[in-house]
This record gives structure tokens, C-alpha cells and sequence, in this order.
């Protein structure tokens, strides 16, 4: 397996991370992010680890079955919105002043 796909979503995850970082650092009240439900950090950490195990999965399934390739990726990226919107869920049910921002970032 190459892990240079991983490797290039993991480097583009943790620089896109120190982008947010600073940008909230510098734009945004820092009582605003110190209330999110969810960390920046952990959202990045989240969607990292499930492209990742991703791109796992879509080389077993190319190894196996390249037919199935990209059917395999629209359910896989399914199950990571699904997910995903699980997530949301508490921060779209609270309405403060912050929750436009929390939602945007996720």
C-alpha cells in the first residue's frame, strides 16, 4: 500500500489546522471559541482520521475489487457526512451568539 495519499492528508490536515488556528487567533473573540462544543483540534483530528481510514479502505477494495471503488468511496463519504451531521446536531439545538460561527467551522 502507498502511504504517500495518507501522508499528504495528514500534512494537508495539521497545516490547515495552524491556518485556523491563527485565523481565529487574530479575527475571532477568544470567548467565542473557548465555548465551542467541538475543539478546532478535534473537528481536524476527526475528518483526518476518517479520510484516512478512508483511503485505507479504498486500497483493500482496489486490491480486491476495482469495480467497486467508487461505490465504496460515495458510501464511505455517506457515512462521514452522516456522522458528521451527528455532530452538528448540539451546536445547531443551542442558539447563542457563537453558534453561526461553531456551525460554519464543522
Amino acid at each position: 500500500m502507498k502511504l504517500k495519499p495518507v501522508l499528504g492528508v495528514i500534512l494537508f490536515a495539521i497545516i490547515g489546522c495552524i491556518i485556523h488556528k491563527l485565523g481565529f487567533k487574530f479575527f475571532v473573540l477568544a470567548s467565542f471559541e473557548n465555548s465551542f462544543v467541538y475543539s478546532i483540534p478535534m473537528l481536524y483530528a476527526f475528518f483526518m482520521l476518517m479520510s484516512v481510514a478512508i483511503i485505507f479502505i479504498l486500497n483493500k477494495v482496489k486490491e480486491n475489487k476495482i469495480d467497486s471503488v467508487g461505490y465504496t468511496f460515495l458510501l464511505l463519504t455517506s457515512i462521514k457526512m452522516v456522522i458528521a451531521y451527528i455532530f452538528l446536531r448540539p451546536i445547531l439545538e443551542i442558539s447563542l451568539p457563537k453558534t453561526p460561527i461553531e456551525a460554519f467551522n464543522l
